[in-house]
């Protein structure tokens, strides 16, 4: 999961599940002042971000996902105490209606 510095959104979508069963954090970072719709995110904000629980990931996003994935060892020095993705595609690339559903027994 971690392997990568950058994620899909269906990566996103997935990892977000799985961590979040487990009690860890994953927040969507607006670094450019453009909310995705259907999605929470929070306008990048060092201060607040410093707030979260300790070992929250932070998912960085931008308009096509090059700038957040090259300032991404920045954001990890800044923020040692989380985790620190890109967005693969950033803003340009997300799909505001995909959504991935959990497998019933009954369906199958």
């Amino acid at each position: 999961m971690f392997s990568k510095d950058e994620w899909t959104q269906l990566e996103f979508l997935k990892n977000k599940r799985d961590l979040e069963k487990n009690g860890v954090k994953v927040v969507l970072i607006d670094t450019i002042l453009k909310p995705i719709e259907n999605v929470e995110t929070m306008v990048y904000n060092p201060p607040l971000m410093e707030q979260l629980p300790i070992n929250s990931v932070f998912v960085f996003y931008c308009d096509t996902g090059k700038t957040t994935k090259e300032r991404l060892e920045y954001y990890k020095k800044k923020f040692p105490n989380h985790r620190c993705v890109s967005l693969k595609g950033g803003r340009g690339y997300f799909r505001p209606n995909l959504q991935i559903f959990e497998k019933s027994d009954k369906n199958e």
